[in-house]
């Protein structure tokens, strides 16, 4: 009998802690914020940055996603970049829906200077023309190594580089046509980052989700990145580049989060006096 005892014990504990781990996955996703002086910038601009939305069931069916829009959209960003990982086919999904319903609720995404998105390595597996043709078909700018002039600002998207798609060269040079105005860069996995020929006023990645599972002492069980914790989470400066990274809205392989809450970033860019 004090066997059953203890397994009982030992099975009731692993359900209340992936109960747990789920209402942690599920909850409204935290909103950081930041300031960052930008030199040569005239007004203030606030970027909405969001990643890893991950759209599949259990946790994120796209009626949740549509309620987080709606919450997003009350902080009035002027420009939201979406660094990658739109969708997810996760081992224990319980739903994979098709592209274009991943994409309708970020149609809903509301900003000035519009909506601009790069894919992650699960919108390529998935499959990438199906994402960026939805996306598209919703007003949001899709770049992969390209650059856009938005009017205060140009705008990098380097592809993702865990699959390899990544081309900062091609995206700086992009960027050098438009002109001298400040610049910001959206990719998916920040292990791109090194590879960039110059700095920026700021980076907007994700692909790390801050761990998903972030142990106490120990930080991250893994953050998919050969560089490690270099670019695990939030902010990272270095050499005077500023790179924010998003723990992201959905999960990767497992529904539950742990230490790792579900974020968005919410940084002013400021005129540099």
């Amino acid at each position: 009998m004090g066997w059953r005892r203890a397994f009982s014990g030992l099975f009731l504990l692993g359900v209340l802690v992936a109960a747990k781990g789920y209402w942690n996955a599920t909850r409204d996703p935290v909103v950081r914020r930041a300031s960052l002086a930008v030199p040569g910038l005239k007004q203030p601009i606030r970027v909405l940055a969001l990643s890893d939305v991950h759209v599949a069931g259990p946790d994120m069916p796209p009626q949740r996603l549509a309620r987080i829009v709606t919450e997003l959209n009350t902080l009035q960003p002027d420009l939201v970049v979406i660094a990658g990982d739109m969708v997810s086919e996760k081992r224990l999904a319980t739903h994979i829906y098709p592209a274009n319903e991943v994409v309708e609720p970020l149609g809903g995404l509301q900003a000035r200077l519009g909506v601009i998105a790069t894919l992650g390595n699960h919108d390529h597996w998935f499959g990438a023309q199906a994402i960026v043709t939805n996306l598209r078909k919703r007003g949001i700018v899709v770049l992969e190594n390209e650059a856009i002039d938005i009017g205060p600002l140009i705008v990098g998207g380097v592809g993702d580089d865990f699959t390899a798609h990544a081309d900062a060269a091609a995206t700086f040079a992009a960027m050098a046509a438009l002109g001298t105005k400040p610049k910001l860069i959206v990719t998916h996995s920040p292990d791109a980052i090194p590879a960039f020929p110059e700095s920026v006023a700021a980076i907007f990645a994700g692909h790390t989700h801050c761990g998903q599972i972030a142990l106490p002492f120990y930080g991250p069980v893994s953050t998919m990145s050969r560089f490690g914790s270099r670019y695990a989470c939030g902010v990272v400066s270095n050499a005077g580049q500023t790179t924010f990274v998003g723990a992201g809205l959905g999960t990767s392989i497992l529904p539950l989060r742990f230490g790792a809450a579900p974020d968005v970033w919410l940084v002013t860019l400021e005129p540099a006096p």
